[in-house]
């Protein structure tokens, strides 16, 4: 090639890379949620000698530092909330991006590069984390329109490394996060030693955290019985082994309950079930004599248990993959994400076998004695929630109430309870505008005074031996507008409905969304929550495989012994909200199609009364009151029963005020009265009825001759 081709190709290289430069710089910066706290304090902190700040500084040095030990250095950091068992709820010792930015909410995901930082969050959080970050931080929303690599790439050139620890990020999200970085020129690489652990002196494990023993009476099912069903499957799927990573699948496969993370009963550990053996990966100090009897420890066979130390597990796997040919590794299934990038890439591609963990079906199906605990452990939490009103309507003029005072006294009570172990969820307490917001969050943060002139909705969740429950109402001290009471009964309407359904087998949970969401779209407006999901007996409040949400096509039906929420909302911007949830059971009706196909049928276990200050009786027809009327004679048999044997004939006499009878059938002028002079369809009758005795008085005289 002659000197001046080889020139002009240079030539034209240059001009490439100046343009592609010119473009980036000229790129304009992605923006997010408005931080007006920060408006006259762009990159300065809240406080003035931020610890925040610091640890922000650490860890570019990390970047910079620590990351040469695994290969050259990384210019971005993404850092998730999460766990090394992706849980969104985690321990002390695992917030790591709460240590990093002071951020104290879940779901999100931190980015950070030499001279930025920003946290992509769901929108429910917002007002929170614009409180408790500094200014240093940019934020965004997780549904919005600027992504993790659209930020990263406005931030790096090209061909630079971003790291990220692939033990808290899902493999399926990695392989997203890489494709996405790499059409902005960048590259994601694997930091296995968590930059944030560097500069954290971590906080020690609780010593007093021993799992416990989920005793027959509530598990209904030894575990020696579960592991063989799940050998059975791996057979049918031909699979050597499986690597379970999910806490609330170990905690129901081998019937053990711990308190390691927040809301969810469960310890921290991984399972690895072959044909012949089981290997459970925990920390020691959290074993006990009454444990090691439990799994068996101290014999050698198929159906005993072999302890090994938490980190062993990544050994254990690599000297395996000589004898495993094929090896389940979970994939995600609605609320489950699967595995983690460092479990996935700890496999051969060629031994792995992605499939959904077939514990996830096993566990949904509740027996006998799960069924029966579901209903006792919502009895019991009916009973703390009319407690709680109760007192809270006789103090609430004589003191100050606000949100968190609120969630306080509603999460006392609920602990009270016999047989109570825990909250299952984080409680929301939102008042006024702020119940409107279908995500909120109630914090310190956002904290607000609860006066009597608007709705208050309180969502919350309690664990107990026999279940778990999930439970939101609407009340108000005051009067209701006539707006209010429109909102309310729509709701109400759709989930007296769906606890009433009765359908074939085959229909899809999206095929139920309608059922509820139908009484709230002829107020022309929706809510944009999924309106149910799975739930546990003694384990997690979101558990797959049930989502109901008429946008998602899921392959998976409803089966009996099935329980799951059902959560309807109205949402008027800037004023007010309404929102009901019950967990529901799935039952076999007992009778089949034409065609031979069993119906299902649902039946609410919560019992917690409606408000009927806020009930519109006009608005419901004559079926519908008859169903309120059947849940209200069922609160007052089983609840009634538990307070008065508890002895509070206080909440036993305003639980009896609140589940009062209401007329079925209205006469015309009361029904009129309440539609308020509407029925003007009916204003012809009288006239239509003097024309027909007028013209009897013509025909009588002709019928005489």
């Amino acid at each position: 090639m002659t000197t001046s081709k080889w020139i002009w190709i240079w030539i034209c290289r240059l001009a490439l890379s100046i343009l592609l430069v010119s473009c980036f710089v000229a790129a304009e910066r992605p923006t997010g949620y408005h931080r007006q706290i920060c408006e006259y304090r762009k990159g300065k902190p809240l406080q003035p000698n931020s610890d925040y700040r610091s640890r922000l500084l650490a860890l570019r040095e990390q970047m910079l530092i620590r990351a040469t030990v695994e290969g050259p250095q990384i210019f971005g950091y993404i850092l998730p909330s999460t766990d090394e068992h992706l849980n969104e709820e985690v321990a002390a010792r695992d917030r790591r991006l709460h240590y990093l930015s002071g951020y104290t909410g879940n779901r999100a995901f931190g980015a950070i590069t030499q001279s930025g930082a920003a946290i992509w969050l769901e929108r429910r959080f917002a007002q929170q984390a614009d409180g408790e970050l500094d200014c240093d931080w940019e934020i965004f929303l997780n549904d919005g329109n600027v992504s993790i690599a659209d930020w990263m790439g406005s931030q790096l050139h090209m061909k630079k490394r971003i790291g990220a620890d692939p033990q808290l990020v899902p493999h399926h999200l990695w392989l997203s996060w890489e494709r996405e970085l790499a059409a902005k020129f960048l590259k994601l690489v694997r930091v296995n030693t968590n930059l944030v652990d560097m500069i954290w002196d971590r906080p020690e494990p609780p010593k007093h955290h021993v799992m416990e023993e989920q005793r027959h009476e509530f598990a209904g099912e030894k575990w020696q019985d579960k592991v063989r069903e799940l050998r059975d499957r791996l057979t049918h799927l031909g699979c050597d082994a499986m690597v379970v990573t999910s806490l609330t699948e170990i905690a129901y496969l081998l019937n053990i309950r711990g308190t390691d993370i927040p809301y969810t009963p469960v310890v921290k550990s991984f399972v690895i079930v072959t044909h012949k053996n089981i290997y459970l990966y925990v920390d020691k100090a959290k074993m006990s004599f009454n444990i090691d009897m439990h799994l068996r420890l101290d014999c050698f066979n198929e159906n005993c248990v072999t302890y090994k130390e938490y980190d062993q597990i990544w050994s254990d796997i690599r000297t395996n993959l000589q004898i495993w040919k094929r090896v389940l590794i979970p994939a995600p299934c609605v609320q489950e994400p699967g595995a983690s990038e460092a479990i996935y890439s700890a496999v051969p591609p060629s031994v792995i076998v992605e499939h959904i963990s077939p514990i996830i079906f096993m566990r949904a199906q509740k027996n006998s004695y799960e069924q029966e605990g579901m209903r006792k452990a919502h009895i019991r939490d009916g009973a703390a929630i009319c407690e709680a009103m109760c007192n809270l309507e006789t103090r609430f003029y004589t003191e100050q109430w606000t949100e968190e005072k609120i969630k306080y006294e509603v999460e006392l009570l609920r602990l009270s309870q016999s047989n109570a172990k825990g909250l299952s969820l984080r409680t929301v307490v939102a008042y006024g505008e702020h119940s409107a917001l279908p995500y909120y969050i109630s914090s310190n943060v956002t904290n607000i005074e609860v006066s009597d002139q608007s709705l208050l909705v309180i969502e919350s969740g309690g664990q107990y031996l026999e279940g778990t429950t999930d439970v939101s109402r609407t009340y108000i001290f005051g009067e209701p507008t006539r707006d209010m009471k429109r909102a309310y009964t729509a709701v109400l309407a759709g989930i007296l409905h769906i606890s009433n359904l009765i359908f074939p087998a085959s229909v899809k949970p999206s095929g139920v969304d309608s059922v509820v969401r139908a009484k709230v779209w002829h107020e022309m407006t929706d809510y944009p929550q999924e309106t149910g999901h799975g739930i546990g007996a003694y384990g997690s409040v979101q558990e797959p495989p049930i989502s109901v949400s008429y946008g998602q096509n899921s392959t998976y039906h409803f089966k009996q012994g099935y329980f799951f929420s059902s959560e309807s909302g109205f949402y008027k911007r800037d004023d007010f909200g309404v929102r009901i949830k019950n967990v529901l059971e799935v039952l076999d009706s007992g009778r089949t199609t034409t065609s031979g196909e069993h119906f299902l049928a649902f039946q609410a276990v919560t019992l917690v009364p409606y408000e009927p200050k806020l009930i519109d009786g006009s608005m419901l027809s004559s079926d519908e009151k008859r169903m309120l009327n059947k849940y209200n004679a069922k609160i007052r048999k089983e609840v009634g029963d538990e307070l008065k044997k508890l002895g509070n004939m206080k909440a036993f006499y305003w639980m009896m005020n609140k589940t009062r009878h209401i007329r079925e059938y209205l006469p015309e002028d009361e029904y009129r009265a309440a539609m308020g002079g509407a029925c003007h369809a009916h204003n012809h009758l009288p006239m239509f009825a003097l024309g027909l005795m007028i013209l009897a008085m013509f025909i009588q005289p002709m019928w005489q001759i």
